[in-house]
C-alpha cells in the first residue's frame, strides 16, 4: 500500500512563522532608534503611523513619495554573508530621490523578500535600513518581511523601500527654476553607490575571474569591501543648502548616469556643460572599464563615475553653497555651467578629459 502523505501544513511548505516571529524581536531595538518626534506607536501593528499635525506649521504642504530596491548588489551582500550595508543603500536611494525636489524626508517603510527567514539575517538587514533613516533625518515607521520559499533559494533576499517626505509648495526645486548662467556644482560619490552592478558583476567576477577575498591595492582593500561601500545619504546636505542658500534644482545621479539624470533638470531652451577635468573618478570606475574593455560613454551611462548629486545654483550663490557642503564634509567643486541650447541637440554635454 503507498504510504500516506503527512498531512500539510505551512511549516512543511516551507515558511516558519516562528522564525518570523524571532525576526522580529531581533530587529525591534534598531527600529527604535530611527524615530522622529512625530512617530506613533511602536513596531508590530498592521501600519505605521506618522503624526501629521507637524505639517500644520506649513502653508501649503505638499507630500512627496519615492520608492526603490538596491538591484543586484544585494546578490554580492550575500556571497560576502555582510547584510548591514543594503540597509543604508536602500535608504539612500529613496531619500536623496525626495530631496531632489526640496522635499524634507519624514518616513520610509522597507520590504524584505527572502526564501528562508533567518533572523539574525534580517536583522542585520533592518539594523543597515535604521541607521540609514537616522543618516537621513527620517523615521522607520514599518515594513514586512516576506517568506518565499519555491520561488527564492534560502539565502537569496531581495530588498525595497518607500518613503514619504514634505516641501512647502512654493519652495519646490526643479527645472522650471533653472536659469542660463546658473552653476553646477557636483557632490562626491562614495564609490559605485547601488546603480550599474550588473555590469560590474560582469566584468569583474565573471569576465576577469576576480575574488571579492582580493586585496586590491588600488582600494587599499578587499574587492568586495569597495563594491559593498554603502551609497552616501546626501538628503540632510541638500536640505542645508536649500534652507540656508540659493538652490535652483539637485540631481540625484543614478541609473542613466551624470548626463541622463542631469537632464531631467535642465529646461526646454537651455544647456548644462559639464567639464570632466574637474575630478577624477574613483579607481573602482577605472578598474571596471580596463578589466572590460568597457568605453567610456558606455561607463557614463551605466555609473555615477564619482558624483553622486549636483546642484544646480545662481553664479552669486556658488561660493556660499561650496562653503556649506565644505563645512558639512562633503567633497564638492563647481563642474559645469547652464547656457543657452543654442542648436545643442542634448540637454547635457560632457566636456574635455578626467583629471588624473
Amino acid at each position: 500500500m503507498p504510504e500516506t502523505p503527512a498531512p500539510a501544513s505551512y511549516a512543511a511548505a516551507g515558511v516558519d512563522i516562528e522564525a518570523g516571529d524571532r525576526a522580529v524581536d531581533l530587529m525591534k531595538k534598531w527600529v527604535r532608534t530611527a524615530q522622529r518626534p512625530e512617530s506613533v506607536g511602536s513596531l508590530g501593528g498592521f501600519a505605521g503611523l506618522f503624526d501629521a499635525s507637524a505639517l500644520k506649521n506649513y502653508e501649503r504642504p505638499l507630500l512627496a513619495s519615492a520608492t526603490d530596491g538596491v538591484g543586484t548588489k544585494v546578490s554580492l551582500a550575500r556571497r560576502m554573508d555582510l547584510h548591514d550595508t543594503i540597509g543604508h543603500d536602500l535608504v539612500a536611494m529613496v531619500v536623496d530621490d525626495l530631496v531632489v525636489c526640496g522635499a524634507e524626508p519624514l518616513f520610509m517603510t522597507d520590504y524584505i523578500a527572502v526564501g528562508k527567514v533567518v533572523p539574525e539575517r534580517i536583522a542585520q538587514i533592518v539594523k543597515g535600513i535604521a541607521e540609514g533613516c537616522v543618516l537621513a533625518g527620517c523615521a522607520l515607521v514599518g515594513g514586512e518581511t516576506a517568506e518565499h520559499p519555491g520561488l527564492l533559494g534560502e539565502d537569496e533576499y531581495d530588498v525595497a523601500g518607500a518613503g514619504t517626505g514634505v516641501v512647502e509648495a512654493d519652495q519646490v526645486l526643479g527645472a522650471d527654476r533653472v536659469r542660463s548662467g546658473d552653476v553646477v556644482i557636483a557632490m562626491a560619490s562614495s564609490g559605485l553607490h547601488s546603480n550599474g552592478y550588473s555590469l560590474v558583476r560582469h566584468v569583474l567576477l565573471e569576465r576577469a575571474g576576480r575574488s571579492l577575498e582580493q586585496r586590491v591595492e588600488e582600494f587599499g582593500r578587499t574587492l568586495g569591501e569597495e563594491l559593498l561601500e554603502p551609497t552616501k545619504i546626501y538628503s540632510l546636505d541638500c536640505l542645508a543648502l536649500a534652507r540656508t542658500t540659493q538652490v535652483h534644482a539637485f540631481s540625484h545621479i543614478t541609473g542613466g548616469g551624470l548626463a541622463g539624470n542631469l537632464a531631467r533638470v535642465v529646461p526646454e531652451g537651455l544647456h548644462a556643460v559639464v567639464d570632466r577635468s574637474t575630478w577624477a573618478p574613483g579607481p573602482v570606475f577605472d578598474l571596471v572599464g580596463r578589466e572590460g574593455d568597457v568605453a567610456r560613454e558606455e561607463l557614463e551611462k551605466t555609473l555615477n563615475m564619482g558624483v553622486g548629486m549636483m546642484a544646480v545654483v545662481p553664479e552669486d550663490s556658488a561660493d556660499a553653497v561650496l562653503r556649506t557642503l565644505a563645512e558639512r564634509g562633503v567633497d564638492a567643486w563647481t563642474a559645469g555651467r547652464v547656457t543657452e541650447r543654442a542648436g545643442q541637440p542634448e540637454a547635457v554635454t560632457l566636456t574635455g578629459d578626467y583629471a588624473s
